[in-house]
This record gives C-alpha cells, sequence and structure tokens, in this order.
C-alpha cells in the first residue's frame, strides 16, 4: 500500500495540493490548526480563508495572473474552480464571495474519501511523504522546527489588509456605481469623489493618523505590491491620486465631470451587503481608522464590518533549499508550498500548492517529478523559488519578468510581446500536460491556432 501524504496547512495552497494528490488515487492527512490555534489574522476555522474579495485580483487572460489562473484550471484546479462559482461583479477582476468560497473548497474537500481532515496543530515536520504548506502564518512551533531543519534565519514581511463597511450605512447622496472606463458587465463598484481640498485634508490625516507598531521593535518591511495607504500617502502628496484614487475613467454621472480623486469600494459578499475599501490595506490604529475614514464624504456614518490591520509574514529562502519540483534538496519527500516558499500572493501560493501536488503524486508513483516549464507562468514561479543566484529571495507575484526572454528577434510592442509570451506559455504546458498522459489537457479562453510551436 502506498503511505499517507501529510500536508501541513489548509490554506489555498495546502487545499489544492490535497486535491491534487487525492485525485490521483492517493491518501491525504490534511492538518489545520485553527480553531484551536488562531493567527494574527484569521476569525475561526474555515478553508482557504481569504482576506480580501479581490485577493485573486485580474481575469484577463492576457495579463500575467490571469494566465496563471488559465494554467491551473487545465490541471482542475479546486481553487480556480471554487472561486469562479462563487464570483461576485468586480470588472476585470476575479473577486468572490469569501465565504461561499471557502465553503466550496470545504466541501469539496470533505467530500473527498481520499482526504482526512484533522483539526490539530502540528508542531514538527514528521517522517514520510508530507506537503508544508503552513504559511505565512505557520505557529511557532512548526516554524521553530521548519528553520532548524534548513539550518537558517527566518525572512518576513509585513503585509496589510483593507477595511470592510456595511453598504447600508454609506450615504448613497454621494456615492456612485461605476466601473473604471464602464469595463465589466456593469457597473461594478461604488465609488466615493473628492474634490482638491477634502483630498489634501485627508491625505494630511492620513501621514499624520497614529500607527500600530511593529512587535518587538523589529523593523516593518513591507511588500511593494501591497503597501498601507500611509506609506504611500507619505511619497507624496499625489501618490495616492496615480495609485488607489486614481480619478481617471471615472467620471460622476450626476455632473460627468471627473473628481479630483476617487476612492472606489468593491462587493464583498453575494448579498451585497459588505463592500471592501480598494487599494486601502492600512496600519492605522482601529481607533484612528474609524475617525480618519469617517472624515470622508459618504462616510461620515460608516459602521466598518473589519478594520484593516498589518500582519508578518514568514517565509523559507527556498533560493538555498528547494528544487524547481519545490522538493527540498536535502530530503526529496518533502515538499514546501504557499507563501512560506518565497511566492506572494493567494493565486501564486495556489500554484505552488498544484505543482507540489502534482510532483508529489509522481514521487509516490515511483515517477520522476518533474518542474513545470519556466516558459509557463506556474513554472517561472518554481524557477524563481528554487534559483541558487539570489543574494537573497525577495517574494514576488507572477510577472512577465520571470518569464524567459522570446526567442524572437527585432522589436516588438509591449502589448505584442505579451500576447507572444503567453502563446508560448499555452504551447509549452499543453505540451507539457500531452507528454505525461493528460491527452485531454487544454486551457480555457485561449485560441489553440495562434499558440506558438512549444518549445519544451
Amino acid at each position: 500500500m502506498s503511505p499517507t501524504v501529510t500536508i501541513i496547512g489548509a490554506g489555498l495552497a495546502g487545499c489544492e495540493a490535497a486535491h491534487q494528490v487525492a485525485r490521483r488515487g492517493f491518501k491525504v492527512r490534511l492538518f489545520e490548526m485553527r480553531p484551536a490555534v488562531s493567527t494574527d489574522v484569521h476569525n475561526g476555522g474555515r478553508l482557504a480563508d481569504l482576506v480580501c474579495s479581490n485577493s485573486l485580483r485580474s481575469d484577463d487572460p492576457f495579463h500575467p495572473v490571469g494566465l496563471i489562473k488559465r494554467e491551473m484550471a487545465g490541471w482542475d484546479s479546486l481553487i480556480i474552480g471554487a472561486a469562479r462559482a462563487a464570483a461576485v461583479p468586480a470588472g476585470s477582476a476575479l473577486a468572490v464571495d469569501r465565504e461561499g468560497f471557502s465553503q466550496g473548497v470545504s466541501q469539496a474537500i470533505e467530500g473527498n474519501a481520499n482526504i482526512e481532515l484533522v483539526r490539530e496543530e502540528v508542531t514538527a515536520i514528521p517522517d514520510g511523504p508530507v506537503i508544508l504548506a503552513a504559511g505565512p502564518l505557520c505557529s511557532e512551533a512548526l516554524s521553530r522546527d521548519l528553520y532548524r531543519f534548513v539550518d537558517d534565519r527566518a525572512l518576513y514581511f509585513y503585509d496589510a489588509i483593507a477595511p470592510v463597511i456595511e453598504y447600508d450605512s454609506l450615504d448613497h447622496d454621494v456615492v456612485y456605481l461605476k466601473s473604471r472606463y464602464d469595463k465589466g458587465e456593469g457597473a461594478d463598484y461604488l465609488n466615493i469623489p473628492l474634490d482638491k481640498e477634502t483630498y489634501e485634508r485627508f491625505h494630511q490625516a492620513l501621514v499624520t493618523g497614529e500607527r500600530v507598531e511593529a512587535k518587538n521593535h523589529e523593523k516593518l518591511i513591507f511588500f511593494e505590491g501591497c503597501l498601507p495607504v500611509e506609506i504611500m500617502a507619505d511619497r507624496g502628496v499625489d501618490t495616492l491620486r496615480f495609485g488607489p484614487m486614481k480619478p481617471v475613467g471615472l467620471e460622476d454621472p450626476r455632473t460627468g465631470k471627473q473628481p479630483y480623486a476617487v476612492i472606489q469600494l468593491r462587493q464583498d459578499n453575494f448579498a451585497k451587503s459588505h463592500w471592501n475599501m480598494v487599494g486601502f490595506q492600512t496600519q492605522l490604529k482601529w481607533g484612528e481608522q474609524k475617525r480618519v475614514f469617517q472624515m470622508l464624504p459618504g462616510l461620515e456614518r460608516a459602521r466598518f464590518v473589519r478594520y484593516g490591520m498589518i500582519h508578518r509574514n514568514t517565509y523559507v529562502d527556498s533560493s538555498k533549499h528547494l528544487l524547481p519540483t519545490l522538493q527540498f534538496r536535502r530530503r526529496p519527500d518533502l515538499f514546501l508550498a504557499g507563501q512560506i516558499s518565497g511566492v506572494e500572493g493567494y493565486v501564486e501560493s495556489a500554484a505552488a500548492g498544484l505543482m507540489a501536488g502534482v510532483n508529489m503524486a509522481r514521487f509516490l508513483a515511483g515517477e520522476t517529478p518533474d518542474p513545470f516549464p519556466a516558459t509557463t507562468a506556474m513554472g517561472a514561479l518554481a524557477h524563481y523559488v528554487s534559483f541558487q543566484g539570489h543574494a537573497k529571495l525577495d517574494p514576488t507575484n507572477i510577472n512577465f519578468g520571470l518569464l524567459p526572454p522570446l526567442a524572437r528577434k527585432g522589436r516588438m510592442k509591449r502589448r505584442e510581446k505579451r500576447a507572444a509570451m503567453v502563446h508560448r506559455a499555452v504551447a509549452d504546458m499543453i505540451a507539457f500536460a500531452h507528454a505525461r498522459g493528460l491527452s485531454e489537457f487544454a486551457m480555457p479562453d485561449y485560441d489553440a491556432s495562434e499558440a506558438v510551436t512549444p518549445s519544451t
């Protein structure tokens, strides 16, 4: 009989890994320490818990995160399937009802005869085949054992989440429905228009508001792709107007004019009762958030379902320890997946879980685990975190800069170059899957005739 795989952590990466191993006929014990042991961010014990309805980001098939979603869908991704089932309107983004999404993942995990969900904390890396997907909010005991195993120091950065507000507490004489440039199937965002005087007063309140300090007085290192709104405000009075408060394409339909600045709110649940402040992840103290955000027109009586907060993310310097199959070099039956491996973002974490699950199944079947092609979005992430040339691994979202250059010579327009990279990725992923016996493998939303000849 084949051994049971232990998977630690039932976030997006762990659930995806469990699904991929189980659907290939192997038994899984999936451990989740919550709700008995909590984290700095999560409430309760929901599986695959998201902190934001828009955590899965763009759904444009020619955007790098849109590409990786389609690659994952081709591999029958549990996470992408559950996200599409729980989708809520958000223009060109794939936003979800967070509770519905979690319920969908939970039902799939709990209904799978090959998966046993165990609600216990794992305090040390066990023997046997293991996928460690317990980060970045890994328990202290397991973190200590992991860093003893790798004989290396912990790397970290601070992440932040945005407030969520009750719809009925907004002033609907002020806010208006509109998507930027009217993209999407309808008006998917609520918008708060600001004039110059109101914007400058709000900016001053942000930069002078009282902020949460780091624990143990360590340095607050933030991920550049998810900066707290106050950090962006510190960089200059107009930074927000060219960032999350950009007014372009958001003309107020009541006046026909473009505001000086705009704050957008995005639907956070199916019932449309909760709305998330887009791009307003914050480290302001909770009392300060109430004071500062209620200065805004339309939010004077806002009721906060959840305040924003910051939390510490811990990760391994995977470039020292992992193969591009996401196996540890010194222990091939131990895989690392999720944000603890050095990727950043929920989609990227789930993609790492998918690759770890696929390769764990190959390992158990006595086959050689294969790195996904570096020319694909998933493969590029795995090659990035395992690349031994990093002075220090910096976490990253998927981006086209991680993929190898095109073989074509001559100058290409940016749009044409991106399309060519996508078509190459599609062709190479299909060829990779077909070579491993998945003759029915296909990727949605792409015309196969446009894909280039596979390079792998």
